[in-house]
């Protein structure tokens, strides 16, 4: 079994879209007329070649002012057009696509109806077909270019569209910041009664009076800080009048009734 072989690809078919033409023109500046007429079929093999014609404003018959055909630029003796044509269509093609020229050096003699006379020869394996299209742009000229619709409400929903973002972004900075202050003042809220807990209850009465009676002044003992009343552990050493005092020489039998608790 023999697989049928594929045809190599060439060359790349680049896209076509078909954009309406500008319809104003400035006096003294140099205007593009756009004339662009795709094929159906990009792959299918064909010759073109336009003419275009022109009535002026005020008049009633079509001129015809230029014709392209096989690469060539051949226009017609109207000293309106003259030295003022330029071509910007398709180049290095027979089949053209883009038909459009540049007016150079516009004035008012230009104001009126333009047509692109669009004529392609279609190439298929058994037959040939031909196929025409106009295109027809009304051209104004103008002393000074007015601004396009489109662009001045684009241009006022930008600045509409700035100032929302900057409400917002201010709103938001607020916001943060009114939730980081609140945020804080809890925490040292948290802080201060966390810090408040934690401190000893006072005394009772009689907790007091019971640690006077362990914890005597020094004033009322004998011997001093040094002695065995000022060291001795509470409730080891004796309060009736029955104590013995003892003398400094046994201060280290204190420290053994000490360790012995």
């Amino acid at each position: 079994m023999t697989t049928p072989a594929v045809p190599a690809v060439s060359s790349a078919w680049g896209g076509c879209v078909e954009v309406d033409s500008e319809t104003e023109a400035v006096y003294g500046m140099t205007f593009k007329i756009l004339c662009i007429s795709c094929k159906r079929r990009s792959e299918t093999n064909a010759e073109t070649f336009t003419e275009w014609t022109f009535r002026q404003k005020g008049t009633e018959e079509f001129v015809k002012i230029l014709r392209y055909e096989n690469e060539v630029l051949q226009l017609e003796e109207d000293e309106r057009f003259e030295g003022r044509v330029v071509w910007n269509g398709s180049r290095g093609t027979k089949d053209l696509q883009d038909l459009s020229i540049f007016i150079t050096n516009v004035t008012y003699n230009h104001s009126g109806d333009y047509e692109c006379h669009v004529y392609r020869l279609l190439f298929f394996d058994n037959y040939e077909h031909n196929t025409s299209v106009v295109k027809k742009i009304h051209l104004e000229v103008v002393d000074k270019a007015n601004r396009d619709m489109a662009s001045i409400v684009s241009e006022i929903m930008m600045y509409v569209l700035i100032v929302v973002l900057t409400i917002w972004l201010v709103a938001e900075m607020v916001y943060c910041y009114k939730k980081i202050a609140a945020a804080t003042e809890a925490a040292a809220q948290e802080n201060a009664s966390l810090g408040s807990s934690l401190q000893p209850p006072p005394l009772s009465d009689s907790l007091q009076a019971w640690d006077r009676d362990l914890n005597p002044p020094q004033s009322l003992g004998r011997g001093g800080p040094d002695s065995c009343w000022g060291r001795c552990t509470p409730g080891l050493c004796p309060h009736s009048s029955e104590y013995l005092a003892i003398t400094s020489e046994s201060k280290e039998n204190c420290t053994g009734v000490q360790v012995a608790e």
